[in-house]
This record gives structure tokens, C-alpha cells and sequence, in this order.
């Protein structure tokens, strides 16, 4: 069956177990599962990429099937789904299994999508899309959010923050935590603070992408280039973001040798340390030793140099520094 996303508040969700949640609104996805499903289902939350649905079909099926007297009910989310999944989730409808919940993700749908008719036509499933926002909703969510706690802020705020964000929610909840939490140190919020705190949404991505490969995150990083396909404008916004990361974390470490108390070292870091980015940091920290952060600020700074010289293979260049860096050893530079 078919539900409007407003809708799923008020929506007896009892005897439906199964849900189809798509389109290019992924933070409004998110706030739906986060407020209307998590709170119900806080102990028992199972994530699963499509790739490892397909790729081990039959410990999932033992795992839906082979449910314990013991156990809790099961809330299961699949995300960046397709059409690949769809015989193994009819598989589950039909069998009427008890005791689970599943949300499924997706992108864009067409109307010849088998997924969405699948959801669209089955009574015991729901599909729901989730659009794009416009201008006036993002505005009326923003100002909602920061009169919840109650921090004043101009339009004119408002309006950088939408733009900066490119309308996307989950950028816009990541920047409104950001300044919320710089809000708690001043009673009046500029432009200019506000200029200097925020993203562009582009820079999202990137930043994920060094931090990844910082953390020596092999997966995650591969994952992440290959979903990009980079220009060499690109490729320096990348290597001016590990820049500032390492530069950031050189400082922290030398400040870790004069106070052995991380938490201190990180609140009192100046720019502030958003605190969603603190477990990173203490990760990279630990992983990384000054030898190494210093190397890179010195590669780093010889790449760019070698990526304008050379624009016809600056994905390159790139890719074998983000990849050498992940087998480089600690302690051995």
C-alpha cells in the first residue's frame, strides 16, 4: 500500500512489517526512522547494506528464521537497496515471519521500479517516497528546531544555512548541532560565526573520505572513491581538507605532550571540536604518531604542487597517496 511520509505518525503501524522508504530525501528518512521506528525498537537495531543481503543469503534467512522464545522483536533496516532484493523480501512476506520489522532503503524510484510496485500493491506493505524539500519547508523545520532550543537566530543565518547545505536535511541537522553547540558559549549568534562554521555540502563526502582513510579504514575509503568521480578541483579541496585534518592533529598531539588528559586537550581545542567529530579525533590520535601526521603534511604539500602540474592524472596522483596511506605503518616513517 501507498503512505504519504506525513503520515506514518499516525499510521497504525502494528500489522505492518515490512517498508519500502525511497527517494533523494535521505535526511528525512533518516528523522522518520530515528523519531517513529527507533524509540520502539532501541535494543534490536540490525543494519545491513543490500551488498551483504546478497552476498550472504543464506546466514540472513537463518537469522530472520531461527528466532529464539528468548529474543526480542527485530527492526532491520537495508539500506542503498534495488530490485535485487526484492525475491529474497517477497520470500520473507510470504512465509508471514513474526517478531521483525524491516525498513528498506532506497534511492529514486521509477514507476516500473518491480521494488516499489511490489510495496505499492502488497496489503501487509508499506511504500512510502520522500521528495525533495522546498525552500519553505527547510526554512519552517530550521526555525523549529532552533526555538526548541532556544537559540536565536536572523533568516539571514537561516538562508546561508539552507544554501550551504544544498537543501539537504542530513547536512543541515550536522551545521544546526554545530552551531547549537557554539551557541552555548555566546547570546549572540553573527553571520560571520555562522560563515565560519558551516560546510559547503560538497565538502561532506571529502571530509568522510580523509577522515576514513585516516582512521585506516580500507573499506570505507575504496567505497567512498569509488562512488566519486573526481575533478582536479576536486582533488585539491581533498588533499586541503587532509591538510587541515593533520595540521589539527599535530597540534593535538603536541598538546597531548605537554597535558596526558585527552578529554581536556580536545575541549579546549580552539577552533572547537564539533563533538560527533571527538571519537575520530581520539581514534586518529591513537592510530597515528607525529613521525607519520608530519610525513603527510609534508606529501600532502608536495601533491598538490605535483596534481597542477599534471591535471590530466590527478585522480592518480590522488588515489596512490590515499592508498599508499593506508598500508603505511605506524612508527615506521
Amino acid at each position: 500500500m501507498i503512505i504519504k511520509s506525513y503520515e506514518l505518525k499516525t499510521f497504525n503501524k502494528k500489522n505492518i512489517n515490512y517498508y519500502l522508504f525511497y527517494g533523494p530525501n535521505t535526511g528525512l528518512i533518516d528523522e522518520t526512522i530515528d523519531k517513529i521506528f527507533r524509540p520502539i525498537f532501541s535494543k534490536n537495531i540490525i543494519n545491513y547494506e543490500e551488498t551483504d543481503l546478497l552476498n550472504n543469503k543464506d546466514s540472513f534467512k537463518e537469522m530472520i528464521f531461527n528466532k529464539s522464545f528468548f529474543d526480542d522483536e527485530k527492526f532491520i533496516i537495508i539500506n542503498r537497496a534495488s530490485n535485487k532484493v526484492l525475491d529474497q523480501i517477497e520470500e520473507l512476506i510470504d512465509s508471514q515471519v513474526e517478531g521483525i520489522k524491516i525498513i528498506i532503503k532506497a534511492g529514486m524510484l521509477d514507476k516500473k521500479s518491480k521494488l516499489r510496485n511490489s510495496f505499492e500493491k502488497h496489503k501487509s506493505a508499506v511504500a512510502t517516497a520522500f521528495y525533495e524539500d522546498n525552500y519553505q519547508s527547510l526554512l519552517l523545520t530550521i526555525q523549529k528546531i532552533f526555538k526548541e532550543k532556544k537559540v536565536n537566530i536572523s533568516n539571514e543565518i537561516i538562508n546561508l544555512i539552507i544554501e550551504r547545505s544544498k537543501g539537504n536535511r542530513t547536512n543541515i541537522y550536522n551545521e544546526i548541532n554545530k552551531i547549537s553547540s557554539f551557541a552555548e558559549k555566546k547570546t549572540k549568534i553573527e553571520l560571520e560565526d555562522v560563515m565560519k562554521l558551516t560546510n559547503l555540502a560538497e565538502n561532506y563526502s571529502y571530509s568522510e573520505l580523509v577522515d576514513q582513510n585516516l582512521l585506516k579504514n580500507k573499506k570505507k575509503t575504496v567505497n567512498i572513491l569509488n562512488e566519486n568521480n573526481l575533478n582536479i578541483e576536486e582533488n585539491i579541496l581533498i588533499l586541503r581538507t587532509f591538510l587541515n585534518k593533520l595540521k589539527r592533529l599535530k597540534k593535538l598531539k603536541i598538546d597531548l605532550q605537554k597535558n596526558k588528559n585527552i578529554e581536556q586537550v580536545l575541549s579546549s581545542s580552539r577552533p572547537p571540536i564539533f563533538w560527533k567529530d571527538k571519537d575520530i579525533i581520539r581514534q586518529q590520535l591513537n592510530i597515528l604518531s607525529i613521525s607519520e601526521i608530519k610525513y603527510l603534511i609534508h606529501q600532502v604539500n608536495i601533491l598538490e604542487l605535483e596534481i597542477k602540474k599534471n591535471n590530466q592524472i590527478s585522480n592518480r596522483i590522488l588515489g596512490n597517496f590515499i592508498l599508499e596511506n593506508l598500508e603505511l605503518v605506524n612508527n615506521t616513517i
